[in-house]
């Protein structure tokens, strides 16, 4: 069950600064389920999203991908969007219009699943942020694997945030991180979390469990933009760690999951937009 916000990115069409913008579905735990959809999981979402029209496709989408809707609330309030806008090496920032938007308004529910999937916007805007911590908590406390993306922004990119992050942290089975945001939390408060992989650009990714230490190389692509490049790492590892035991996993089946993971991030940052593949597709590169 991945737990946040859907809402449209605004991503311009070419490069400067007034080029036009065209409309795309995102949001991380949104592109997270939908990865995860398409890379064969079982997969619910659950979320606040608006009525409008933005909202509508993005329901129509969960559809189309697989994704369980029947804990998506709706709401009157307009979607949330984000302006996007991608750098000369390809990198996405983005800037965000959030005030009285639906996803801000959630009213989770507790849920009996395997693993529930938490991270970026939703975890930083109150009402919203509160419910999905209390929701955190509870799932861990029934035995729910938590997998935890920050996916830290600029604009919440602040002490209070980290200490919030921090509070989460002893509930949390696999934390995902950029180097970034390792350097935001920092490195000793990451031991608390049994699982830490980090994604390292150009170095690919890297894991840190009690028994293993390991990094894996990325897959070379030419790279369109980099836009749901880390949601589709999340979505790999959660399709493969699903169906193990997670406290048993050796360095071999480690280098495996990670491979698979770096396997799918590049497949999506060779396409426009957070377009994730299909587990034929990430087999057919593997």
């Amino acid at each position: 069950m991945v737990c946040g916000e859907g809402l449209v990115d605004l991503v311009p069409r070419g490069r400067g600064r007034l080029a036009d913008l065209t409309s795309a579905l995102g949001g991380g735990p949104f592109n997270v389920a939908v990865a995860a959809g398409r890379l064969g999981a079982s997969v619910g979402f659950q979320s606040r999203l608006s009525r409008d029209a933005f909202g509508q496709a993005l329901v129509e989408r969960l559809h189309k991908e697989g994704v369980d809707t029947s804990l998506v609330q709706r709401g009157d309030e307009p979607t949330t969007l984000a302006v996007c806008n991608i750098g000369e090496d390809g990198s996405a920032t983005y800037s965000f219009y959030t005030e009285g938007t639906a996803d801000r308004l959630v009213e989770p529910v507790l849920a009996d699943v395997p693993w529930a999937c938490f991270g970026t916007v939703s975890l930083a805007l109150e009402p919203g942020a509160s419910r999905y911590a209390e929701l955190l908590q509870e799932l861990a406390a029934q035995g729910t694997k938590v997998a935890l993306d920050p996916n830290i922004r600029p604009f919440f990119a602040t002490p209070a945030h980290r200490e919030f992050l921090l509070s989460l942290l002893p509930h949390v089975t696999l934390l995902k991180l950029s180097e970034e945001e390792v350097e935001f939390l920092g490195e000793d408060a990451l031991s608390q979390v049994p699982v830490v992989v980090t994604t390292r650009g150009a170095e690919g990714l890297s894991v840190r469990t009690d028994s293993v230490s390991l990094q894996v190389p990325p897959v070379t692509v030419e790279v369109a933009d980099t836009i749901g490049a880390g949601d589709t790492v999340m979505a790999a590892l959660l399709r493969q760690l699903v169906e193990r035991d997670i406290s048993a996993l050796s360095v071999e089946e480690w280098q495996e999951i990670l491979h698979f993971a770096a396997t799918a991030a590049a497949i999506t940052v060779s396409r426009t937009g957070a377009q994730p593949p299909t587990l034929s597709e990430v087999e057919e590169l593997l």
